[in-house]
């Protein structure tokens, strides 16, 4: 786990990154800190999550959205609107 650790920490910095103790279901409460040790995001994340790589490119894409979000430079209404617009565009009539 020291090597997701660090992974996660290069792909967010300037964010630190925690992963608690697995639980019953098998899951890991992460939670990411801003630079001042403030809890900006918190998350519980499946095992699978941490072990598979194309998952873990998921988690953390998912985690960049959400940090532009609670950071106030994405709202949740232009995501989706930008799902929306991709998923007309790959209809056709």
């Amino acid at each position: 786990m020291e090597r997701v650790c660090s992974l996660l920490n290069d792909a967010l910095t300037p964010y630190l990154t925690a992963l608690g103790a697995v639980d019953a279901s098998g899951n890991r409460q992460l939670t990411l800190y801003d630079p001042r040790g403030a809890v900006t995001l918190q998350r519980q994340v499946a095992a699978r999550q941490l072990v598979d790589q194309h998952l873990l490119v998921d988690l953390v894409d998912g985690l960049h959205r959400d940090l532009q979000i609670a950071e106030g430079r994405l709202q949740p209404c232009v995501i989706a609107a930008l799902q929306h617009q991709r998923h007309d565009q790959g209809t056709f009539a």
